[in-house]
């Protein structure tokens, strides 16, 4: 048998075994108890998206140079 022939087969089991897995793993995970969600108090300010503005001036070429 020649692996390098059948590499394809061999990355679509291993695919296939990683799904499986997970799928079996993951009603395990899940917790004992639901968890009641944290509610933080937001100002109407924080709703808004932050703005950065960046100012400075440009190098010339014999400032960049000297770095």
């Amino acid at each position: 048998m020649n692996i390098a022939k059948n590499m394809e087969a061999i990355f679509v089991a291993a695919i296939v075994v990683a799904s499986a897995t997970t799928f079996a793993t993951a009603a395990v995970n899940e917790p004992a108890a639901p968890v009641a969600p944290v509610v933080a108090a937001v100002k109407a300010d924080a709703t808004a998206m932050p703005t950065v503005t960046v100012s400075a001036k440009r190098l010339t070429a014999a400032e960049k140079a000297a770095l």
